[in-house]
């Protein structure tokens, strides 16, 4: 494809994509994450989680910021998934420190969602944009065309909607929801065309007899978990439903509409995908590969998105759900010895080449305590509608032992390598990621019943 420029937005900002933009971007990826590996210091200073969380938040949320990012080396370019994935809760009240915490918070998360709905409108809708200079931005896509870019762009413009219905004495949180009112009304029709044209490009695919729609029947789509090769995975397609209900919820698309393109309503086709990657009483990771043993084609990131995909009032996604769960917490192969750390599956997964040479174990045995506190979430979920207490003592196991790692890495880590130690390789460091600390505390205060930090006694 070669390279368009499109108009500048109401605020003067142009994106690019093409071969030009993404050979640009490529360059200077690559100078941030190999300067990143080789030149990022790790100062161990803090210890104390208070401590470390305040010094987190400063990171995240600095005024200095021109956009929402996990931290270095991912900071040099903004990434619409994260927003679903790994910080779908930053403006819980629980978690904010003070006012002038949650005016920056509220501040940061509408000026980067103001500009992911720039680069819808301009029709930019890659996994990551990367920043040029001068309200000049690069949309490219690692490592294919993205499931869950829009997914993340509807989960920002959620919090900002929602910000006033929990309590809290914040004005900020008010003012960004009337911001978020008026980014929907600005761009509701730039987020309806985008959605009808992710729903065109789903693909037919055959099996047992039916016909079911996949977005990756013949070739990779990227998710949170986008270094993995396969495809006709259960993610990405989960994704891609979640982005259709959410913008039926948000209003900005009739159902109507989106079956005249799917030719099923919206029930039928999540009905569909579980009964195609769960025919076997678990959800299948990916039907692209040989079978294995039924742990071994399982993922930690079935467990999608807060406040997603999983339906736990439904007795038979439960089922589904628990058989799955049951599976990893059997599996000692499945997580770090002797700590609750469960890895994102049991074997490394079928890689591209430069994460085959760079970083083999990325998204396959290593640790991310944000798929673990997912994890953690959607357990609680399922006690909570079924009225039990399966789960509950392995959510807080897998909370108290983040809480750990925390504080003795100094920082809220990306991933955690299999040996439970920092990741690192010959090529890349994971990041401290600051922004992603606020979701652990919300879910470590429904696991235990009482907050993990007191900001207000």
């Amino acid at each position: 494809m070669s390279s368009d420029i499109f108009l500048p937005s109401r605020r003067g900002n142009r994106f690019y994509q093409g071969a030009a933009a993404t050979f640009v971007a490529n360059a200077l990826q690559t100078v941030n994450f190999l300067g990143d590996r080789f030149l990022r210091q790790s100062p161990h200073s803090l210890s104390a989680i208070e401590d470390l969380y305040r010094h987190s938040m400063d990171k995240a949320f600095s005024v200095t910021e021109a956009f929402l990012v996990t931290g270095a080396p991912h900071a040099s370019a903004y990434y619409p998934r994260d927003f679903a994935w790994f910080y779908p809760d930053v403006l819980d009240p629980e978690t904010i420190i003070d006012a002038q915490d949650a005016v920056r918070r509220a501040r940061l998360l509408e000026k980067s969602v103001r500009l992911l709905l720039e680069a819808v409108r301009a029709d930019v809708v890659t996994t990551t944009i990367v920043p040029a200079g001068a309200g000049r931005y690069l949309g490219v896509n690692y490592f294919s065309r993205p499931s869950d870019t829009l997914l993340g762009i509807l989960a920002g413009l959620q919090q900002m909607l929602s910000a006033e219905e929990r309590a809290s004495s914040y004005v900020a949180m008010s003012q960004c929801a009337d911001a978020g009112r008026m980014l929907l009304a600005e761009y509701g029709d730039d987020l309806k065309r985008a959605t009808l044209k992710l729903a065109s490009e789903l693909e037919p695919f055959d099996a047992d007899g039916t016909r079911y729609l996949l977005c990756d029947a013949s070739g990779p789509r990227s998710a949170a978990t986008d270094t993995r090769a396969e495809r006709r995975r259960f993610v990405t397609n989960a994704c891609v439903y979640t982005t259709f209900a959410w913008g039926v919820q948000l209003g900005f698309v009739e159902e109507n509409e989106l079956k005249r393109l799917l030719g099923r309503d919206l029930a039928e086709y999540k009905t569909g995908l579980l009964s195609l990657f769960g025919k076997d009483g678990y959800v299948r990771h990916s039907l692209d590969g040989p079978a294995g043993t039924p742990v071994s084609m399982v993922a930690l990131d079935f467990v999608g998105v807060h406040r997603g995909f999983w339906d736990m009032n439904d007795a038979s996604e439960r089922a589904l759900f628990a058989a799955t769960t049951d599976l990893i917490i059997a599996e000692p192969r499945f997580r770090i010895p002797n700590t609750f750390h469960f890895l994102v599956s049991m074997d490394n997964p079928r890689n591209k080449t430069i994460h085959k040479i760079a970083a083999p174990a990325y998204q396959g045995r290593t640790s991310w305590p944000t798929f673990n506190v997912e994890f953690a979430d959607r357990m609680l979920d399922f006690d909570e509608l079924a009225g039990s207490e399966t789960y509950r003592t392995c959510a807080q196991a897998i909370l108290k032992d983040i809480r750990t790692a925390t504080e003795i890495h100094g920082g809220y880590q990306e991933l955690i390598s299999e040996q439970g130690l920092k990741y690192r390789t010959w090529a890349y460091k994971g990041a401290v990621a600051h922004s992603w600390f606020p979701r652990f505390l919300s879910v470590w205060k429904r696991a235990y019943g009482t907050p993990l930090l007191r900001w207000n006694d």
